[in-house]
């Protein structure tokens, strides 16, 4: 308590795999500074020790699109400065870290160095820029500008990248600081909505009487930092959203391969099977439909919004992410087939008639391959959120332990478990700390009030 902690990166070098494994969720920086926050550090060293990889370099500084704290100034120091702070106890890093790696028991778990004081002055610049969504309007027939009452379907694509790869790119040996121009993910959803935008505004003009309900196209900016773009204008829309009778959503679907296409949020709307197994006739697709309208894209930030939602998308591949995501990999033809397809669907729900029913849908009981946490309360956090001590919750799942204590779209959660959460990777942590069907208290701040609720976790699987 009170003290500066030194500790190492990484996990103990000289251990079996299974044991790696397992104490690999403990290796994170985050996790640490997490711990020594806890314990009442004032400060965090990290050294990389003399055995392990990149022995005596820096941690490298990367951006965090969560823009999380870690609660206390966290310094990266070289190998040579971790070394002369240890050697005032009359032992070396690498004798130490040695002993460790090993995990003897007897080992020199810990140690004081009373007589050591640091003056540590941190700063770093947060380099804040300004981004835009588009979203352009096509009124309803007859109507020259949007109303009050005007009923509108949405259509979107994010239009942004990774740049460089910086963030969200694999940093695969060889592909560092080469452009990701990003063709199928994707400038493949963005050209979809704009071919649709033609055809339905030329459509609008030859058959007026189809267009009873207006349409909303949109590109979203900041997708890949984590839904930033359309969570914006889903917390301050320029449109009531009790006008948007759904959220059509078009990302990576450049990559038609044997003639199959996925829709996913299909369970959002009791609708969505019967008109999409209708327009498919023609279409000829071989489809696979799923149910779940939780989406790593932007369709998470209307669906808690009570708007039904479906999801475009032609499956992932090797170049997901990379430099080698580029225009000649798509499939064209693939493209203009599935912008035929989404169009005429379009058609279907700008006519007069009932707008598509909203579904709150439950978890699925299949675990995916990001479940990382072994604890589910289905929770929906508002990655975007900045400035925000705790997390933000967009929403939750239906039917979820979260929903049955009574948690809430624009819930704050402070506190999980006895533990302080001020940031998705405290609450991260926390998560995995608790077990599976004992009740525990969870306190949010709701519109400016700290209330407590009990929640009991069930199995993510």
């Amino acid at each position: 308590k009170d003290k500066i902690v030194m500790v190492l990166r990484y996990v103990p070098e000289d251990i079996s795999v299974d044991r790696r494994q397992e104490l690999n969720r403990y290796a994170g920086l985050r996790y640490k500074a997490l711990i020594a926050r806890n314990n009442g550090a004032k400060a965090l060293l990290i050294v990389t020790g003399p055995n392990s990889p990149n022995s005596g370099k820096l941690a490298s500084l990367s951006f965090d699109t969560s823009m999380a704290g870690a609660g206390l100034p966290v310094i990266s120091i070289s190998g040579e400065m971790g070394n002369s702070l240890v050697q005032f106890y009359g032992k070396s890093l690498k004798e130490l870290q040695t002993s460790l790696d090993k995990e003897n028991p007897h080992a020199v778990h810990g140690l004081s160095l009373p007589g050591i004081v640091l003056n540590i002055k941190t700063h770093i610049k947060r380099i804040r820029k300004k981004d835009n969504n588009i979203v352009a309007v096509l009124p309803p027939a007859g109507q020259a500008s949007a109303g009050s009452e005007t009923e509108y379907v949405m259509l979107g694509a994010h239009y942004d990248h990774l740049g460089r790869g910086e963030t969200g790119g694999f940093r695969i040996k060889g592909e560092e600081g080469m452009i990701h121009n990003g063709a199928d993910d994707n400038a493949s959803g963005v050209s979809t909505v704009l071919e649709m935008a033609a055809q339905l505004a030329e459509r609008r003009q030859s058959h007026p009487q189809e267009f009873q309900r207006g349409v909303i196209f949109s590109f979203w900016s900041g997708e890949e930092l984590g839904l930033i773009g359309s969570d914006r204008f889903a917390a301050k829309p320029t449109v009531d959203l009790k006008q948007v009778v759904a959220y059509l959503n078009f990302d990576m679907v450049g990559r038609l391969r044997e003639n199959k296409l996925t829709l996913q949020g299909v369970g959002s709307s009791s609708v969505w099977k019967k008109l999409i197994e209708r327009r498919n006739v023609l279409a000829g697709f071989d489809l696979t439909l799923q149910q779940d309208p939780y989406l790593p894209t932007d369709t998470t930030s209307f669906y808690p919004k009570g708007i039904p939602v479906l999801a475009w998308f032609t499956g992932s591949h090797e170049e997901y992410h990379r430099p080698a995501d580029d225009p000649d990999t798509l499939n064209y033809e693939g493209i203009e087939r599935v912008t035929r397809f989404a169009s005429n669907m379009v058609r279907d729900l700008t006519k007069e008639g009932d707008r598509p029913d909203y579904v709150k849908v439950e978890r699925s009981t299949k675990g995916g391959s990001r479940d990382a946490i072994r604890v589910y309360l289905g929770t929906i956090p508002n990655y975007a959120s900045e400035d925000v001590k705790g997390v933000l919750l967009s929403g939750v799942r239906g039917g979820a332990p979260a929903d049955k204590a009574g948690l809430k779209a624009g819930d704050i959660i402070v506190r999980f478990a006895g533990k302080d959460i001020e940031n998705i990777y405290d609450y991260t942590y926390a998560l995995n700390a608790v077990k599976v069907g004992k009740p525990v208290e969870i306190e949010v701040i709701r519109k400016g009030k700290r209330i407590k609720l009990t929640v009991t976790p069930v199995s993510q699987r």
